[in-house]
């Protein structure tokens, strides 16, 4: 077998690539194809959809990354109806051998650990070649705040999922501990996915306007965000420079708490707001750890560029694991 599906998916869109095993390289990827989760009533519908899209029988091997945990005996999806059972899918999907499931970060940091120099943008930090060993803090925000380690060790990649974008927020100075209060109101705990998440530009710009004592006119997100990108609406502006504050500080928690000698941002939304992530807002707060600040300010932080992180993870992995 050299050839592998890898499925990346999400609460709006499944991802499926062919990819080619290359034991000793990295898989190679072939083209892209995106569906529509509302169009389909599970992923045995997308998956014979890709077939017929790439005009053959697809392989009979699978790598599906999963927006959420994997463990369990039925797994469900928070932003779509799709339901997926372990024990059956490999069956349902016409696979020799059960697939390899995993969460979509895990594969991110998978993607991560395979990625050429070339892939990744210097954000801050010591600058220079990817550390060939220890952990890497891997962390995304998108719809939701995405967070994994990824260990280099022994010429091996070895993958920790984890759930840390859904640690408590902790607030920093006055606005943040309003922010914090009102957000606890609403949802009765506050993550840090709550504030730096893509979602939490809204929230971040009505708690703005609250202070200000301003009429806010509600934005759907995907046209926030460029207005914020832009600057045409100052609230929204001011809103986004405090989600990366927010950001900065937390991938600095995390680094510290993973003992990581170098953090990886990745993801469609930080690829959006490059320049704000390689400014002072993001790293002030990354390097203020007290006595650990020197440490902080050498940490080499990145920003994956690779257009399919998820996909070429998934693959990366099957290759790691199964081959």
């Amino acid at each position: 077998m050299n050839q592998v599906v890898a499925v990346d998916i999400g609460g709006t869109h499944a991802r499926f690539a062919l990819a080619e095993l290359q034991p000793g390289r990295r898989p190679a990827l072939g083209r892209m194809r995106k569906y529509r989760t509302a169009d389909h009533a599970g992923l045995a519908s997308a998956w014979a959809a890709f077939g017929r899209d790439c005009g053959g029988v697809l392989p009979a091997a699978a790598a599906i990354a999963i927006a959420g945990p994997v463990d369990g005996e039925l797994i469900r999806f928070t932003n779509n109806p799709w339901l997926i059972r372990p024990a059956t899918i490999g069956d349902e999907l016409g696979l020799d051998r059960d697939p390899l499931l995993l969460n979509d970060f895990a594969a991110m940091a998978a993607g991560i650990g395979v990625m050429d120099d070339s892939e990744f943008d210097h954000l801050g930090g010591t600058a220079g070649a990817w550390p060939g060993s220890g952990v890497t803090t891997v962390i995304g925000p998108g719809t939701g705040l995405g967070v994994a380690q990824l260990l280099r060790t022994g010429g091996r990649n070895i993958v920790i999922a984890s759930e840390g974008g859904h640690v408590d927020f902790a607030a920093l100075d006055g606005f943040e501990e309003a922010l914090a209060q009102r957000l606890r109101a609403q949802h009765g705990r506050v993550s840090a996915e709550r504030v730096c998440a893509g979602p939490a530009l809204a929230a971040i710009r009505e708690a703005l306007a609250a202070n200000a004592g301003r009429p806010i006119v509600p934005v759907d997100d995907a046209a926030l965000w460029q207005l914020a990108i832009d600057g045409a609406d100052d609230l929204a502006a001011q809103a986004l420079d405090r989600l990366v504050m927010a950001l900065g500080s937390f991938a600095g928690d995390l680094a510290l708490a993973h003992g990581a000698n170098a953090v990886a941002i990745t993801g469609g939304l930080a690829n959006r707001i490059r320049d704000r992530l390689a400014g002072p807002l993001f790293h002030d707060r990354f390097r203020a750890k007290g006595r650990f600040a020197r440490r902080m300010a050498e940490l080499p932080i990145r920003l994956a560029c690779h257009p399919e992180p998820g996909l070429l993870g998934a693959a990366a992995a099957y290759q790691e694991q199964r081959c």
